[in-house]
């Protein structure tokens, strides 16, 4: 599979241990080039969510990819306006890394929510991978999601990874109500989020 980018897409607010995991096994698991971190303005999908500013997430994103040449701060989400969907995403990289595929990674739940995306045919037809990280619990009926999403079952790579039980959501929650957050980030994260008085 070489020649392949990854995308790892997200709101990274903030990104954490899960994040780093995901885009490193993932990367060594495909044997991608880099990967993309793509840094979601507002999803579509959670309208009404507080977040951070986009200025925060960016910087969060670039201390914790920084000491990596392989992971890359992608502004493809940021750089035009949204909605931010998974294919438009695909298709504004696609006119702007001329022959280059792409690996989308994601979590196998991601992956059973495929037929819910925004037109996840077309999404499929632009990716050239998408790179499923195994999660314990979760059962993928492929025959099932071929007959939603036929080709689905030549797009799917599946890797394994150690599950970190990390998200975003609990880590905001930590830092609100004053609990231990210490070691599921980077230490750069950590100090960032004390600096700038995140999640309070």
């Amino acid at each position: 599979m070489a020649g392949l980018i990854g995308v790892l897409g997200g709101t990274f607010d903030p990104p954490h241990i899960g994040h780093l995991v995901l885009a490193d096994v993932g990367r060594w698991a495909l044997d991608l080039e880099k990967v993309l971190w793509v840094v979601t303005a507002q999803p579509p999908h959670k309208p009404d969510v507080p977040i951070s500013s986009i200025d925060d997430r960016i910087s969060m994103v670039e201390i914790v990819i920084g000491d990596n040449p392989t992971f890359e701060l992608s502004y493809a989400d940021i750089d035009r306006s949204g909605p931010h969907y998974a294919i438009d995403t695909l298709r504004w990289l696609t006119d702007r890394y001329l022959g280059v595929d792409f690996a989308y990674l994601m979590g196998a739940d991601s992956l059973m929510d495929l037929p819910t995306w925004h037109d996840p045919m077309g999404f499929l037809e632009t990716c050239g991978v998408l790179g499923v990280m195994r999660r314990p619990g979760v059962e993928v009926d492929m025959l099932e999601l071929e007959t939603e999403l036929p080709g689905v079952t030549g797009k799917v790579t599946f890797f394994d990874a150690p599950l970190i039980g990390i998200s975003g959501q609990d880590i905001r929650r930590r830092v609100r109500n004053q609990e231990p957050f210490r070691y599921l980030l980077p230490q750069g994260i950590v100090e960032y989020i004390r600096e700038k008085g995140l999640y309070r």
